[in-house]
């Protein structure tokens, strides 16, 4: 018998926040999707709820409703990097691991129960080993398939909650009607609304009559007859790995300085071009995003044309002025290439740009796999360079410049 389990972590990006932060424990909170008037809030915690805030609350009327909770903007890169970990975490327990959305995990536990007492024993296990490492509290919902555990977390509040096959209709049918993903498809949520349909057993009166059910569902009548009996054939399936270089870079001290961003998005660059000569491969595509302070994102894409510091560099700059165009400080720069192809440096008798410039690339290349990526920087890029080794890194540079030129006469 398969058995399913479906984590979910509530209020997963308050938990985030409270865990980086002792002080917000005790305070009301929440977070918000964006500083705009149209934002709205993501995650609230009980003592916001007690000031009037709820989940899908526009920020506008939020800060009207009260002045005490503190917004906080969405951390994305906090969150993602959360979720992975705690998607390692409980993916120890089973060599099929699915995740969901942030904070929520499946876990196909088929042909595991000799290794526990009961299945129940099993979630509080994985509920155990999160809480141990993270201090976060989670639910889990153990059943036949994904779609019954997932709501299961949704509307349990108990730690472990098992349906046993056979009993989905019974624990679905007192449930309200939206839970289900049928019902949010425009022609059925009509006539639900229609018909006020308001609990899933109303709906499961009309689904057992076949011929009533199509002429009010239409093609969606079987889909809606399958989630009103619990059913559900999607497998769990572990995340596809998908090739890609990525450079991310958490600004420590958010800013709009255009010396500084510049000089770090022209530092990345270097780093995603020297990687691709490495792989003798150009990107196809290649997305440049921007983090705002207020947690809006921005991003822009294009693809590489050759693999030398110059185009690269100067391909991304474009991205970065494309990307920016608010005054708002900046958080978090990412450059993400994928879609990879060999790429053959076609051979010119002349000496033209292009051939000059890749020649300096791979001679900057030398150095950087003898003394380490960081070990030369161009001096437009000393900016993002730490203090203490702008020095070192300067004198490098003229060393090498003085060898380079010798080396072309």
């Amino acid at each position: 018998m398969t058995s399913i389990f479906h984590v979910r972590l509530k209020d997963f990006e308050l938990q985030a926040e409270r865990l980086m932060d002792a002080s917000l424990r005790t305070r009301p909170v929440a977070i918000i999707s964006s500083q705009q008037q149209d934002g709205t809030i993501i995650s609230v915690s009980p003592e916001a709820k007690e000031e009037g805030l709820y989940q899908g609350m526009k920020l506008s009327l939020a800060r009207k409703m009260s002045h005490r909770a503190l917004l906080m903007p969405y951390n994305h890169s906090l969150y993602s990097r959360l979720n992975s970990y705690l998607y390692k975490t409980v993916s120890t327990f089973t060599p099929i691991a699915e995740p969901a959305n942030f904070g929520q995990y499946y876990l196909d536990m088929t042909g595991m129960k000799h290794l526990y007492p009961s299945y129940q024993q099993a979630g509080f296990s994985v509920s155990k080993v999160i809480a141990s490492k993270t201090s976060l509290s989670s639910t889990i919902g153990i059943s036949v398939n994904k779609l019954v555990s997932r709501i299961s977390t949704a509307v349990v509040p108990e730690i472990i909650n098992e349906i046993t096959s056979g009993e989905e209709p019974r624990f679905l049918s007192p449930l309200e009607s939206p839970i289900l993903p049928s019902v949010h498809i425009p022609q059925v949520k009509k006539m639900v609304q229609f018909l006020y349909l308001k609990h899933i057993y109303d709906i499961q009166q009309i689904a057992f009559h076949r011929t009533e059910g199509s002429i009010i569902f239409g093609k969606y009548f079987q889909q809606v007859y399958r989630e009103t009996q619990g059913q559900d054939t999607s497998a769990v399936r572990p995340p596809t790995l998908k090739d890609h270089i990525i450079e991310q870079v958490i600004i420590p001290k958010d800013t709009n300085d255009q010396f500084i961003l510049r000089a770090i998005v022209k530092t990345m660059a270097e780093q995603i071009a020297f990687q691709l000569r490495k792989r003798q491969q150009i990107a196809k595509n290649v997305k440049l995003e921007i983090h705002y302070t207020d947690g809006l994102r921005n991003a822009r894409h294009d693809a590489f044309v050759a693999t030398n510091d110059k185009s690269i560099v100067e391909t991304c700059y474009r991205l970065f002025e494309l990307a920016n165009y608010r005054r708002n400080r900046i958080r978090t720069i990412i450059i993400d290439a994928s879609k990879f192809i060999y790429f053959a440096n076609q051979v010119s008798i002349f000496g033209t740009e292009s051939r000059k410039n890749q020649a300096l690339s791979k001679a900057l290349d030398i150095i950087r796999c003898k003394h380490g990526t960081n070990s030369i920087h161009s001096a437009s890029a000393l900016g993002n360079v730490p203090r203490q080794n702008r020095l070192l890194t300067t004198k490098t540079q003229r060393i090498f410049t003085k060898s380079f030129s010798s080396c072309s006469s």
